[in-house]
């Protein structure tokens, strides 16, 4: 699973709107809804419930997701931030 790709699905479960996600991440309606897709294809499960294009709720799985989601997310950042502070402590650039 690729970080950016649950980045943009806790958008589209927060806003419960494949539009309103796009529009929050700067990003296309296509390339949310493919990032969605994919997400559920390479699970094998459906995350988000749909009704005639509409978000109506997330499924168990998408529950799930969400989150452990979120949590990831947040471990990535810190983690991302922790090396960087130590590349400014070490004193050595790349």
């Amino acid at each position: 699973m690729e970080l950016e790709k649950i980045r943009i699905f806790l958008a589209v479960a927060d806003t419960r709107s494949f539009s309103e996600a796009a529009r929050r991440l700067y990003i296309s309606h296509s390339t949310t809804s493919r990032a969605v897709s994919a997400l559920e294809e390479e699970l094998g499960v459906r995350l988000i419930d749909r009704e005639e294009n509409r978000v109506v709720g997330l499924t168990a799985a998408g529950e799930l997701l969400r989150s452990g989601g979120e949590v990831l997310l947040r471990q990535a950042d810190t983690l991302a931030a922790a090396c960087a502070g130590a590349k400014a402590t070490s004193g050595r650039e790349k």
